[in-house]
């Protein structure tokens, strides 16, 4: 446990070292200062309708925000983990470690908790300031924010564990690169299974069903979109108003038990191809 610790602190102290985290501060500011014009601009077109309508048009808007930066956490991971783990063997700097007396499944754990750690607190940090730039600007704060934003950390950390096993086979920018194209797919999927819902067509309501076990990025971000709105706003909503940026249900205990053994499998895959790969 002491090396996993010593390793996980290493590696935040150089994830916070690396350029990414800069690019991800701007980026953050800069929707930040966006939403803020935005919801501001929005309190002033909300002033014909119900207090209802007003919370479903302000819900939703966060739900597109909250994404923005949920995106900007996977792309900041996923270029983040690709360098940290595949970066340092093919430069060799991973035999300074490695040569050592210790394993390298607790090598693989200290680096996979470093990073879980720095997308978690961004998370954090970016989502309770958007929910303040929110509260200001159009008086409106989530029900249920803290189970939202641990949806999103789990979402990254599900994000990471994938980029880990993929950076054990390929090169950094690829693992990086793949993993953000899944990550965007997935969604994609999830927005097709959406419509599927709306129209009743089962068989393209599965589509969404299926990606969300495969991958579980989109299905934790429903949960979260679901935790960031009233849910009394459920009553307005029809076909013809839904959108992708809406949550209609509650995660169930069923499927977050599933994403912890699909980290469990995807963690242990990696562990198993870094066990043996060359260094």
């Amino acid at each position: 446990m002491s090396t996993v610790l010593t390793v996980a602190g290493l590696t935040l102290r150089e994830a916070s070292r690396r350029k990414v985290l800069r690019a991800l501060a701007l980026l953050t500011l800069a929707l930040l200062g966006l939403s803020a014009w935005g919801f501001s601009r929005l309190n002033d077109e909300l002033g014909g309708l119900t207090s209802g309508e007003s919370k479903l048009v302000a819900a939703q808007v966060l739900n597109l925000v909250m994404f923005g930066l949920s995106l900007i956490a996977a792309l900041g991971t996923a270029f983040l983990a690709g360098p940290t783990l595949s970066g340092e063997v093919e430069s060799g700097q991973a035999l300074a470690v490695l040569a050592r007396p210790v394993r390298r499944s607790a090598v693989l754990a200290g680096k996979w908790l470093g990073l879980l750690v720095f997308g978690s607190v961004f998370v954090a940090v970016a989502g309770l300031a958007e929910f303040v730039v929110v509260q200001v600007t159009i008086g409106y704060w989530p029900p249920d924010p803290v189970i939202g934003l641990l949806l999103l950390a789990a979402q990254t950390g599900v994000l990471l564990t994938l980029t880990i096993l993929l950076a054990t086979v390929i090169s950094p920018m690829a693992s990086g690169i793949v993993a953000v194209g899944l990550f965007g797919a997935t969604w994609i999927a999830g927005v097709v299974g959406s419509v599927g819902d709306i129209l009743g067509n089962e068989g393209v309501a599965r589509v969404g069903t299926i990606s969300r076990m495969l991958l579980p990025t989109d299905g934790l971000w429903h949960g979260a979109m679901y935790a960031f709105q009233d849910s009394s706003l459920l009553r307005q909503v029809t076909p013809g108003n839904a959108s992708p940026f809406f949550g209609t249900a509650p995660l169930s205990g069923v499927y977050l038990v599933w994403v912890v053994v699909w980290v469990l499998l995807i963690g242990g895959l990696a562990a198993l191809a870094f066990q043996r790969r060359d260094v």
